[in-house]
């Protein structure tokens, strides 16, 4: 068993949710990731959109049994002392997969490995195995700590932890508000339409991730509201809407949304160059990157069309695009697991 030793700590991660081309949703997640030696572990799955145990959105019962079942104190439905590392963001079933390694203590040390793809009790460690990951061995004392600081104390309350994802829309309860508010909800990010931010109270102001203006809302108006959220100390990331193609409204507010460090992002750069012609998406792990194009015909219908979905490695690609799904004023998004990019096309 491996002797040398790695650091263990916790991230602050986002699974992405949107409004695929199909028109299915796709739900968005809030979880900490596990840091090896500094660096998130998910991110050397070039392939999975998973989240791991510790996703935020879980009750607090639920969400210290997961702690405990990592610590590891709780028992474990699988066989051979195998826990769930990362399951299905959409329904944490099994039967959907999930990565499973061992975690069992060696005298003061925490080992995880074998780490592995299941879909029932026992996986196949020679077809499904992760045999370039781990084994990692960290110190108890730092491993425990990580963990049991998000358990409660003795006699205390939960420690608090970040709050769901919040989006204020500026602008008229029209259909176009709405049915983005609608698709937002669909997602798990909350929602509100007002048309008076401005008089809202500080505290409530600094609930929210992202506000988003509508396409009604003038300079001045627009002027008023940034001045109250600056006066409330708000962090939230402000965007006007591009065009009234909801899925896309959907990837700005996802892009609004992501905190991720630079260090951490997989998803670095989206660009649409010669005339539309060719897209250029910039990786810095290997990582699966969809690209999808958005856009009006001249009925003003909005139009989605898939584009391209592959796994590219580390560094720049220029991926050539169907002219005919880019033609007039569109849009590109590009989306990985984590993240979501939107650019306009040039022309």
């Amino acid at each position: 068993m491996t002797s040398q030793y790695v650091t263990f700590g916790l991230v602050p991660a986002m699974r992405a949710g949107g409004v695929l081309a199909d028109g299915a949703y796709q739900a968005h997640r809030d979880f900490l990731d596990f840091a090896v030696d500094g660096s998130p572990l998910l991110v050397r799955l070039a392939d999975l959109d998973a989240v791991s145990p510790l996703a935020l959105d879980l009750g607090p019962s639920d969400f210290a049994e997961q702690v405990r079942t990592l610590l590891p104190e709780a028992e474990t439905p699988l066989e051979g002392s195998r826990r769930v590392i990362y399951g299905c963001p959409e329904c944490a079933g099994l039967a959907c997969g999930a990565v499973t390694a061992v975690i069992e203590r060696d005298g003061p040390d925490v080992v995880w490995r074998d780490f592995g793809r299941q879909t029932g009790r026992t996986p196949d460690a020679e077809r499904d195995g992760y045999h370039d990951i781990g084994p990692y061995r960290f110190r108890g004392e730092e491993y425990r700590a990580a963990l049991e600081r998000l358990l409660p104390a003795d006699g205390a309350p939960a420690p608090e932890l970040p709050a769901g994802p919040r989006a204020l829309l500026i602008g008229p309860r029209a259909a176009l508000l709405a049915r983005l508010a609608a698709a937002l909800r669909r997602i798990g990010i909350s929602a509100e339409i007002t048309l008076d931010a401005v008089h809202a109270h500080a505290d409530e102001l600094r609930k929210y991730g992202v506000v988003v203006f509508g396409r009604t809302i003038g300079p001045d108006e627009r002027d008023a509201v940034l001045g109250a959220l600056a006066a409330a100390r708000s962090e939230a990331v402000c965007v006007t809407v591009l065009a009234p193609i909801v899925p896309l409204l959907v990837a700005q507010v996802e892009q609004a949304l992501d905190r991720t460090p630079d260090h951490y992002r997989r998803l670095l750069r989206l660009t649409a160059v010669a005339g539309g012609a060719e897209a250029e998406v910039e990786v810095a792990s290997a990582c699966r990157v969809r690209l999808v194009a958005h856009r009006l015909d001249r009925l003003s219908r909005p139009r989605t069309r898939a584009l391209f979905d592959a796994v590219l490695a580390p560094g720049a690609h220029r991926i050539p695009l169907e002219t005919r799904a880019v033609r007039g004023r569109s849009f590109l998004t590009a989306h990985t697991s984590e993240a979501v990019l939107v650019a306009p096309v040039a022309r």
